[in-house]
């Protein structure tokens, strides 16, 4: 996982949400974002960084951390809709909220995407409480790293509840 040097997350350039209302960075301040982009044609987004999402979302207290999956098409756009996603998150099972990336008038690579420099997919980013760029990578992180990092930045929240709450602060 790279540390980056905590700078202010760019906001997301959605076109579209599929399990959730619209959400915005700033509306989120106070909670880690876990941010995962990927595309339905990436073998390594379906086998690793979405079930990764799913086991995140499904483990960490939602009012703590909130996931988002970002779907940044930058090729194959025709096979890659929306009705295409629709029927991908359902058959996956995957119920966090997820952002379709606004296509760039520029190029194939999507809005989003290119604010965050993202090399390809899967690409995951940490997003602390206060909206600053914590972390990033580009391929599969290890879930126990992952995690780490995760609760490390809970912490960071509400230092002193993180201590007297760690079920290991006795070891």
């Amino acid at each position: 996982m790279t540390v980056t040097g905590a700078s202010a997350a760019p906001p997301l350039a959605a076109s579209t949400w599929f399990n959730s209302a619209p959400l915005s960075l700033g509306a989120l301040r106070g909670k880690v974002i876990v941010l995962g982009s990927f595309q339905m044609l990436c073998p390594g987004c379906v086998t690793d960084g979405l079930p990764q999402l799913q086991r995140v979302h499904d483990s960490f207290d939602r009012k703590q951390v909130q996931v988002i999956g970002l779907h940044t098409v930058f090729e194959h756009h025709a096979a890659m809709t929306a009705v295409s996603l629709a029927a991908f998150l359902h058959e996956y099972r995957l119920s966090f909220p997820v952002a379709v990336d606004e296509a760039s008038p520029d190029g194939p690579v999507p809005v989003t995407m290119a604010r965050y420099a993202f090399r390809g997919t899967p690409s995951l980013v940490l997003i602390d409480g206060a909206g600053r760029i914590r972390f990033t990578r580009f391929g599969h992180e290890p879930d126990l790293q992952l995690g780490a990092a995760i609760a490390r930045l809970i912490i960071e929240l509400n230092p002193a509840k993180g201590e007297a709450d760690s079920k290991f602060s006795q070891l």
